[in-house]
Parts: C-alpha cells; structure tokens; sequence
C-alpha cells in the first residue's frame, strides 16, 4: 500500500503546484493588465444640458423598444446578432449615399443636398466592435451632413469576432488617410476635415486622432465623439453605478462584468490584439496634449459616463480644448433615434461645433495667406 500512497501523494503534489501555477499567471497578468489609477479625473462634474424632469416622453417609447430588443432570445450567432442590431438601429433616409472602396475597405460617401466635397467628416460606427455598419448608422451621419454641409465618408471596418480590435483601428487609420487626399469626386486635397463615431466608434474617432498627431498627418479640425469607449479594461466607477440606469448597455454587459477582472482582462487581450490598457485600445490612458478640438455628448445615466468625464478631464488637464455635453437619463448613443427632441437637440449642438471650428479654421488660413 506505501508505492500506492506515495504515488496519489505526487499526483496532489502535481495538481496543487499546476493550481498555484495558474493563480500566479493570473495575479501576474491581472497585475500587468491593470487599469492605471484615473480617478483624479473623476472631477468635475458637468452640468446636464437639460434638467432631469425635462426629458422628454418620447424617450419612453425608445426604453419600450430596447425593452423588446432584449427580450429576444440569447444568441451567440454574430450574424443574428448583426441582423437585429441592424433592425433596431437602421433608418430610412433621404439623403444620397454612394458606394465606395477605401484601399480595398467598404464605405460609403453620404451627401447631403449642397454637401461641400473638400470639407469632410470621417464617420467610424459603434456596435462593440462587432456589430453596426454605414447601413446602421445613416441616420446620425446623414443628419451630419445635412447639418453641417460635410461630406461624410462611413467606414465598413473589420469587426470582432472574425477579426481583432486593433484591426478596427487599423482599418480607421487607413481611412484617416485616404480622406485627406481623397473626396466624393475622386482624387483631391481636403480642405477642411473632422472625424466622429459613437460608442466604440468613437473610442476609434479619439484613437485616430491621437495617432494622426503621432505620425505627423494633417490634423482634424474637429473631432465628434458620441459615448465614447475611452478605457478599454471597464475600470471607471460608472459601469457599475449605471448598470441598472443603462438600458441599452446594461442588460448584455451586465454579464461581462460578472467575470473575474484577471480573466475579463485576459479576454481582452486574446480578443484586441493588444492588452486592453495599451493607449491604441485606450485613449484615456494616453497622452492628450495637443489634440484636435473635441466635442463629446454623453448620458449621465449611461455606463460610459465615467469614460467620457474622465477623458474630457484628463484632456483639458493636458491642455486640449474638449467639450463635455451631458444630458440626464437618455440611452446610449441617443442621437441615433430620430424620434427624441434630444436628439435634435444634439445635432445642432454638433452642427454649431463644427461651424465654430470652420469659422476659426478659415481665420486661420486668412491670417497666414
């Protein structure tokens, strides 16, 4: 019986060293994936555009429709779940869109009725990474357009899970790139150029505009950015503080934040090319000097409120001139149902945003000729 003993001994011995082993892969990636301290960022706060109890009862009827929206059955399909999203988000327009190939990615320029071809906005949809495309997001960029006189290109970039995040970022500053040369005509300098997204479009729309000052490209006039995903591990407070208040997020990443923080940063890692706390998956952790002039529209009630004040804190701190518009209580990205008086609202807030930044631009020009 003792070589028997002595055998199951080593086998226990074997399986609590491999145990300790795999805690201690965790603690150390857990400690090498790790969010760095924002909190200093956390204040001010913003004051809401509009207060609490003027939020209009339209808003009821985009709470019931999200409501439906999620009460359809899980499923773990990505081209369900792009169908539906599809559903949910996609508008009917009037406004002209026209097929085009960025260095072999889809897009589609939307033009407005009078859409200038030298002044263009850089549109990057939202959905996740891994749903949403120029099809989804028509309404928001052919209000763009119509209000700001811009000609707007919307990238099809490559999505998870057939592809990694940093791929999507890629893919936008490929696009960042061919917008400066090139215009709803054909081949042509821009004149003047702006860049926008929501959600994880606009983590995108912050990356590439901090990666377009890096590489020494022509900057932004202006940059758009609508709930933006800004850090990329989840850490700010708010994504569980507004889990119950966020009916557009909250029901599916509700789940994702039940994971271990060790293994979610793991996850994030395998799944974004890059650790989730890199500076290209997260803007907020890098340098935000010298940036574009920077719009951002958020909810309060939202998950990513926290993400939104902390990068228009950390960037003002840094010396570039951001904007912070908060409204109480609408969904994520609410700009995208056409129903809201909010939604109005926004857009000509957009809309004054980028006319002030033309106006100083073409001083600018006047001054130097």
């Amino acid at each position: 019986m003792l070589p028997h003993s002595i055998g199951t001994g080593k086998i226990m011995t074997t399986i609590f060293l491999i145990l300790i082993a795999i805690v201690a892969v965790l603690v150390y990636l857990g400690f090498i994936y790790r969010a760095p301290n924002m909190s200093q960022f956390d204040l001010p706060e913003h004051d809401t555009i509009i207060a609490d109890h003027e939020v209009s009862d339209q808003h009821e009827e985009v709470l019931a429709t999200l409501t439906d929206y999620h009460s359809q059955r899980k499923t773990t399909d990505i081209t369900v779940g792009r169908r539906r999203f599809e559903e949910l988000f996609a508008r009917d327009i009037d406004v002209e869109t026209h097929p085009v190939e960025v260095d072999s990615m889809k897009a589609e320029w939307v033009l407005a009725e009078g859409a200038d071809p030298n002044k263009r906005l850089l549109y990057i949809h939202g959905g996740a990474f891994m749903v949403g495309s120029p099809r989804t997001h028509r309404y928001i960029t052919s209000e763009l357009s119509r209000r700001t006189g811009t000609s707007v290109l919307a990238i099809d970039y490559r999505k998870q899970p057939e592809f990694k995040t940093i791929h999507c970022h890629e893919d936008a500053r490929k696009a960042y790139r061919w917008i400066l040369e090139n215009g709803p005509g054909g081949v042509g300098p821009v004149e003047s150029l702006f860049v926008a997204g929501d959600s994880a479009g606009g983590n995108l729309t912050l990356a590439v505009i901090a990666w377009a000052r890096d590489n020494n490209l022509k900057p932004a006039d202006g940059a758009i950015a609508l709930a933006p995903l800004t850090d990329a591990t989840l850490s700010s407070p708010t994504w569980r503080e507004n889990l119950e208040t966020d009916h557009f997020l909250g029901p599916g990443l509700g789940r994702v934040l039940k994971i271990p923080t060790p293994v979610r940063h793991i996850m994030s890692r395998l799944s974004g090319g890059l650790p989730g706390n890199h500076p290209h998956l997260s803007p907020l952790f890098g340098s935000l000097h010298d940036l574009p002039p920077t719009l951002i529209q958020v909810s309060r009630h939202e998950m990513l409120y926290g993400d939104a004040k902390r990068y228009a804190n950390k960037a003002n701190h840094e010396g570039s001139a951001v904007i912070l518009q908060v409204w109480p209580k609408l969904v994520h990205v609410f700009q995208g149902f056409g129903n809201l008086p909010e939604t109005n609202h926004a857009f000509n807030l957009m809309a004054e945003f980028v006319a002030a930044r033309l106006r100083t631009s073409e001083k600018i020009a006047a001054a130097s000729s």
